[in-house]
C-alpha cells in the first residue's frame, strides 16, 4: 500500500516556531460559551475553563483553541464586549501558567487584538477574514499565524440547504481567493493555515466527500487543519444524537485525516485522539522489516 507523504512546513513568528508535518498536532477545543453544540455550558465558568485547558495541555495538546461565541448551525452572534469578557481572563491566566500555543477562535478584530495582548498567538477565523474588514489589518500588523476556514454563508444560515456543483473544487477556489486577499493585505503566506470547514454549510455527503478528497487541498500549498470533532454528520451516520457519544466516530475521522495529510486535528477529547494519532502515524511510518 502506498501512503501519501504530507508536505512539511515551518511557521516562524515573534520568536515562536511551529513544525508542521513531522507529526500531527492536536488542537484542543475550549468553548467558553453557554450554547456550543458539544460542550456548551460545561466550561462557561472561568475556573472550570482554565482547569480544562490545563488538563488538555497535560494530556498532550499542542495548541489550545479558545472561543467565546458559538458558531454552531443557526446560532446568533454576541457582542464584542461579551466575547472579550468570556475569554480574556482565561487566555491571560493560561498564557502565564502553561507553555502552550493559544489560538483565539473569533472573527472579530477587536476580540482578536485583545486576545493577542493577553497571550494568544494564533487567530482562528471561521469567516476567513470576511466578516470584519479590520481583522486582516490586525493579523498583518501582529505577524501571527491565521487559520482561514471555508464557510457557506454565516453560522445563522449555513445549514439552510447548502448546495455545491463541485464541493472540493469550490472550496479550494474559495480558499485560494482568501489566501490571495490575506497576502495582498500584508499577511505572510507562510503564516496561513487552511481549513475546509467540515460542518460549516455542508451536508453529510459534502463532509464525506471532503474527507475522502483531502489530498486535493494540498494544492493550496498551506498547512491543513480539520475540525470534525463530535459533529452532527458523525452522529447521523452512527445514529447518535448525543455529541459526547461520537468519540469513536471522531477517532475514525482523525485517522482518515492523518492518512490524507492533515497537519492539525482540532478536537474536544485530546486523550482519545492523541492515541488514534499515535497509532495511525506508527502504521504510516512502519518500515518493512522483521524483528
Amino acid at each position: 500500500m502506498i501512503f501519501f507523504k504530507r508536505p512539511q512546513y515551518i511557521l516562524s513568528w515573534n520568536g515562536k516556531t511551529l513544525n508542521l508535518g513531522k507529526k500531527t498536532l492536536i488542537m484542543g477545543v475550549l468553548n467558553v460559551t453557554p450554547d456550543s453544540f458539544s460542550d456548551g455550558g460545561e466550561f462557561f465558568d472561568a475556573d472550570r475553563a482554565l482547569d480544562q485547558a490545563e488538563h488538555m495541555v497535560a494530556l498532550g495538546a499542542d495548541i489550545i483553541d479558545i472561543g467565546g461565541e458559538s458558531t454552531r448551525p443557526f446560532s446568533d452572534s454576541i457582542s464584542e464586549e461579551e466575547e472579550i469578557k468570556r475569554i480574556i481572563p482565561i487566555i491571560s491566566k493560561l498564557a502565564s501558567r502553561k507553555d502552550v500555543l493559544i489560538s483565539v477562535d473569533t472573527y472579530k478584530s477587536r476580540v482578536a487584538e485583545r486576545a493577542l495582548d493577553a497571550g494568544a498567538t494564533i487567530i482562528n477565523d471561521v469567516s476567513a477574514l470576511r466578516f470584519d474588514p479590520k481583522m486582516v489589518q490586525i493579523a498583518a500588523k501582529r505577524g501571527v499565524p491565521v487559520i482561514l476556514m471555508h464557510m457557506l454563508g454565516t453560522p445563522k444560515t449555513m445549514q439552510e440547504s447548502p448546495h455545491y456543483d463541485a464541493v472540493i473544487g469550490e472550496i479550494i477556489s474559495f480558499l485560494e481567493q482568501r489566501i490571495k486577499y490575506a497576502v495582498d493585505n500584508g499577511i505572510k503566506r507562510e503564516l496561513i493555515i487552511v481549513d475546509p470547514g467540515i460542518g460549516f454549510g455542508k451536508t453529510v455527503t459534502h463532509n464525506l466527500l471532503i474527507l475522502r478528497g483531502l489530498r486535493a487541498f494540498h494544492t493550496l500549498e498551506c498547512p491543513l487543519i480539520i475540525g470534525a470533532s463530535r459533529k452532527k454528520f458523525i452522529g447521523k451516520i452512527i445514529g447518535q444524537e448525543n455529541p459526547h457519544e461520537r468519540e469513536i466516530g471522531t477517532g475514525a475521522v482523525t485517522c482518515l485525516s492523518i492518512v490524507g495529510g492533515v497537519h492539525i486535528i482540532r478536537v474536544h477529547n485530546v486523550e482519545h485522539n492523541l492515541q488514534v494519532t499515535r497509532i495511525t502515524e506508527a502504521i504510516l511510518d512502519a518500515k518493512s522489516h522483521s524483528r
